[in-house]
């Protein structure tokens, strides 16, 4: 139980339990310690999560307060006769029926669409410069041309065949999971803002195909616009085909098989441009998926940031959506009608098991994040002008800015920003894709699978027993909360850790001696083990991110000392030159600017969607070491000055005065800059805290080392798919060779690296007829580069 305070008034609100219908295990626990996860740091408050953005959009953060005070959670499952209008015995068995009819649909019809479609501009400039299209050609020439497209462009959905297809869907899902828990808390704010006649745009982070399915569902038994769902995976079935289009699904041409090849077609950017404004117009809602890895699905982002810059659109209000999974669904699936036919066939013969948390973010205005000008950082530069230097030891000046990710907007996609300045015009694009795939994963509440897989992937790889793991959920339970996270688990801590090892069972090994009532876990020592439980570990890493930065500095710098150290008492002919008083026993100063230059540094390696887009680099390397401060490994200290700090008085005599309408001054700009050390704390959890923490960042970075080391056995130029494809296979053999880090061997890690590699400069570009082909630089030719290159990740690599 948990109580929130509004003006006043207690409210009692009730944590969702954890699912009654758990798959059992093959042997029994019992913990002595019957603690309750409600954590005690809560007090009478849940953390609140999906604000809005106080730096880029403050006006619809204030325009929204007060609104969003009332705490619940909803399970879209359970559908019962009170949320209809009828009572009785017959109601109780068809209430989920009933319930859907009643729900409010929003009609959609297609009236002018398709001419409209052809009489934009940009889908006549593509027409006229295509040579399949000669100048002059009549408008059915023209709509022969757009044949492939015209399915996509009649998408509309239909009243009847919604409301079946909820009933269905309420059916089905009810059969794979065990809740649907739904965050009520910015609901009232979409439905204010929605009969105000705002356009809404939800952006979720690409997970699952069950996504596309979600969010329309919640939006419709909720009574808000079902939104025209954009879907990135091919379907070939002609009936399913039929009756998705007539939902509002929006998906690939049938001559694609991904988004990649469909952009390959010069007309199907213009075409989803001109779509998309369309649906605009006639005042629909739209869901895009957003790739975290790749940045797919912001193409659809920019194209709604370019219609509110030609001012066809007024505005649109987007809305990050978070949602979690206790085990995400498998999504490499060819969607057809026998695939569907079989896994419901499957479903029917096992129980539902895991649970799904979906939050709604406060909704905030694009054009104010646009045209405010508040949503920008310190300046973009290639990645190779901020680190190229420091790695080959040729430059003397750091180079402070933020990493330049052209790569997550597809190149047709930029070239239609005619903005002013051409180095610039993609960036605030960019920026935004960013700002929602950070926005939507901070939405994403922590999972009980999520935090026991972190737990036994980064500080019990090598195993550990069952008394132990439930110290450290607890503790990890709280860790989060602190941090402003939300949990999607209640209960306590027997169930939660008895329903985690249930689900994670297949990819676990349990040893349990009948003589003893602590089982020991293990993680199993195979590459679909370890990716599931990295899978399932990402939200874990992303909340932590800041600390997990700031731990690799300091063990950087302290694999530095212990060089130095070794080495110096190698070259000491004194036997008594070093002394060894116990593990992290000893005193180290670390220099505050030295400790924040190689935050700095690895900042740059990071994935995107980690670090907040609106922050700067250097800010973000500064708030990575305070962490640590706060968390208690670190313990600073002032470095003693030959002037006191309250002497304002320079050395000179004279006080250096500024302008007092300077905003960027302050009084105590007459000073010198304060500078500061560091200490390792000496309390027993310090190391191993520090140790988690660097191996957070570990699979990510083993992945560069590794992909490094394979340019040796690659023979290039290769086309990118090509490429990547054989980087993968040299990671999986690489982690089957030392039977341990599968995590740093997926094909996610493999495409992450190779585009940090290229952004780097370690592999260029080349764009010939048969697409992009990657090749070595001759630059890192040389075996001394690589190593150079190699010595600078490893030196952040917690072995």
């Amino acid at each position: 139980m948990v109580q929130e305070e509004n003006n006043g008034i207690n409210r009692d609100m009730i944590i969702p339990p954890i699912q009654d219908n758990r798959p059992t295990l093959s042997w029994q626990f019992t913990i002595k310690d019957k603690m309750t996860l409600v954590p005690p740091c809560l007090g009478k408050f849940r953390p609140a999560v999906g604000q809005c953005c106080h730096q880029c959009t403050p006006d619809s953060l204030r325009k929204k307060l007060g609104q969003n005070s009332s705490l619940g959670f909803r399970n879209l499952l359970s559908v019962n006769e009170t949320q209809t209008r009828f009572r009785g015995w017959l109601v109780r068995r068809v209430c989920c029926m009933l319930f859907v009819s009643g729900c409010k649909v929003y009609a959609s019809p297609v009236v002018n669409r398709l001419e409209n479609v052809c009489q934009s501009n940009r889908v006549k400039e593509v027409l006229a410069a295509d040579q399949k299209t000669p100048a002059g050609q009549d408008s059915q020439g023209q709509i022969n041309r757009l044949t492939p497209f015209l399915p996509l462009i009649k998408t509309c959905i239909s009243p009847g065949l919604l409301r079946f297809m909820g009933w269905v869907m309420l059916k089905m899902l009810s059969s794979v999971f065990g809740n649907i828990q739904v965050n009520l808390n910015h609901l009232s704010a979409l439905h204010s803002v929605s009969q105000e006649g705002s356009l809404l745009v939800y952006v979720h982070v690409r997970q699952s195909i069950m996504d596309c399915a979600l969010i329309p569902l919640v939006l419709l038994c909720h009574n808000l616009r079902v939104p025209y769902t954009v879907c990135p995976h091919q379907v070939y079935s002609s009936p399913l085909r039929s009756i998705l289009q007539r939902v509002g699904v929006v998906l690939l041409p049938l001559s694609a098989l991904t988004e990649q090849e469909a952009e390959m077609d010069s007309l199907y950017s213009p075409i989803m441009a001109s779509l998309v404004r369309e649906l605009l117009h006639e005042g629909q809602a739209i869901s895009v998926g957003v790739s975290a890895e790749s940045g797919q699905g912001g193409q659809w982002l920019a194209h709604i940031r370019q219609l509110i810059k030609e001012r066809s659109v007024p505005d649109v209000s987007l809305v990050p959506v978070g949602i979690s999974y206790d085990c995400v669904p498998e999504t490499n699936i060819q969607v057809s009608l026998s695939t569907v036919f079989q896994w419901l066939w499957s479903v029917l013969w096992k129980r539902p098991e895991g649970s799904v948390r979906i939050h709604f973010a406060q909704p905030f205005s694009l054009k104010e994040m646009c045209e405010s000008g508040r949503c920008r950082v310190d300046e973009w530069l290639p990645l190779q002008d901020l680190l190229l230097p420091v790695i080959l030891d040729n430059g003397t000046v750091r180079a402070f800015g933020r990493r330049q990710m052209s790569w997550l907007l597809p190149s047709h996609c930029a070239s239609e920003l005619k903005e002013p300045t051409p180095p610039d015009r993609d960036t605030l694009s960019i920026a935004i894709i960013l700002h929602l795939v950070f926005s939507a994963t901070s939405c994403m509440a922590v999972m009980s699978t999520s935090l026991v897989s972190s737990l036994l992937l980064y500080k019990h790889c090598k195993g550990v027993r069952l008394s132990v793991l439930c110290r450290d959920v607890a503790w990890l339970t709280e860790e989060l909360l602190f941090r402003n996270k939300d949990v999607g688990f209640g209960g306590n801590l027997t169930e939660v850790l008895h329903y985690s090892l249930s689900l994670l069972a297949p990819h676990l090994i349990i040893a349990a001696l009948p003589s003893r009532e602590d089982p020991f876990i293990v993680p199993r020592p195979s590459l679909t083990a370890a990716l599931h439980l990295s899978l399932q570990a990402q939200i874990v890493i992303h909340t932590f991110i800041s600390e997990a930065v700031g731990a690799c500095a300091v063990s950087a710098m302290l694999c530095e000392v212990a060089v130095s150290v070794v080495s110096s008492s190698v070259n000491s002919d004194s036997v008594d030159g070093v002394k060894v008083r116990g593990d992290m026993d000893f005193d180290v100063v670390l220099c505050q600017s030295e400790l924040t230059e190689r935050a700095l540094q690895l900042c740059h390696l990071l994935p995107p969607g980690f670090m907040p887009p609106c922050q700067s680099s250097q800010s973000f390397s500064l708030d990575a070491i305070d962490s640590l401060v706060r968390c208690g490994i670190l313990i600073m200290e002032e470095i003693p000055r030959d002037v006191p700090i309250c002497d304002f008085w320079k050395k000179e005599g004279a006080l250096a005065w500024t302008s007092s309408d300077d905003p960027y001054q302050s009084d105590s700009d007459c000073e010198e800059q304060d500078l500061h050390s560091y200490k390792i704390s000496q309390p027993i959890q310090c190391p191993e805290m520090l140790f988690f923490l660097c191996s957070l960042l570990a699979g990510h970075l083993r992945a560069l080392c590794w992909t490094t080391t394979a340019l040796d056995f690659i023979d290039t130029p290769l086309p990118e798919s090509k490429f990547v494809a054989q980087i993968h296979s040299c990671l999986c053999d690489t982690a089957n060779k030392k039977k341990q880090h599968y995590e740093s061997c997926s094909e996610e890690a493999a495409y992450t690296a190779v585009r940090t590699l290229i952004d780097l400069g370690v592999i260029t570009e080349e764009r010939q007829e048969g697409g992009v082909f990657l090749r070595v630089c001759p630059l890192f030719q040389s075996p001394e580069n690589r190593q150079k290159l190699q010595h600078f990740i490893k030196q952040y690599l917690y072995n």
